[in-house]
């Protein structure tokens, strides 16, 4: 091999080294002994969002932007079509500061979904198929259970409010991505705590406030307020098919 070829591979493989990301690894001297007992990141909760955008040109550019510094693993435009930004068993960076059901690092412990909406405009139709194949899809590989499809204001009602309350909680429930309760419903026993409820179903209770307004958002679909003994009764039945074994 002459020379130039040499140095030309040796350029190369030194720019191949250098775009790899570092593993996180001690700097105390340890003996390599490898283990093939191991597997990549499983993630066990999907969290929704929609990008904010009117385009979608808009949002591949805030996604993969580095001065962002924000992504998600999947992106569909209006049409139905799917962008696979970040590899599955990656971390994304789509929850921020965040918390589900005493988790706080759910970048760790999740697959982010964006969806191609303003967050005024209702959702395409062919969005909407494509979200319910890819969820299928996911669920099928990772046996995700129902109740962990969840939205990014259910996991930071402080911050966010998306997806926004035109987005279709009850049909994706229906085929097992989230749960759902139809009323008319009976009430909820006596002394029936809905703080402590909304705990149970996954809400933060460091903001009480934030968290019912956004488990509003997700289950009541009305412009109406809801009677306090109608939340008891909602939050009631939600965690009675959080309870159920997922089909």
């Amino acid at each position: 091999m002459n020379l130039p070829r040499l140095a030309l591979l040796a350029a190369i493989a030194l720019t191949l080294v250098a775009c790899a990301p570092l593993r996180p690894h001690t700097t105390l001297p340890v003996t390599l002994v490898a283990s093939p007992n191991f597997d990549q990141r499983r993630p066990n909760l999907v969290i929704i969002h929609h990008t904010s955008s009117d385009t979608l040109e808009r949002a591949l550019d805030a996604l993969t932007s580095p001065a962002r510094k924000v992504s998600a693993h999947y992106l569909i435009g209006r049409d139905g079509k799917i962008f696979q930004l970040v590899e599955e068993s990656a971390r994304a960076w789509h929850a921020g500061k965040s918390w589900w059901g005493g988790q706080t690092d759910l970048n760790s412990a999740s697959l982010g979904i964006e969806l191609d909406n303003n967050g005024s405009e209702p959702f395409a139709d062919a969005q909407i198929a494509a979200l319910l194949a890819l969820l299928a899809d996911i669920r099928q590989r990772y046996n995700i259970p129902a109740a962990n499809f969840i939205g990014h204001a259910d996991v930071a009602p402080t911050r966010k409010a998306d997806p926004s309350a035109l987005f279709p909680w009850q049909m994706l429930a229906r085929q097992g991505f989230g749960l759902w309760c139809n009323a008319p419903l009976p009430p909820a026993p006596p002394g029936f705590d809905l703080p402590r409820a909304l705990t149970a179903i996954g809400y933060d209770p460091a903001a009480p406030e934030a968290a019912r307004h956004a488990f509003r958002l997700h289950f009541i679909r009305s412009d109406l307020a809801p009677s306090e003994d109608e939340e008891k009764a909602l939050a009631h039945c939600l965690l009675q098919a959080k309870a159920l074994p997922s089909q």
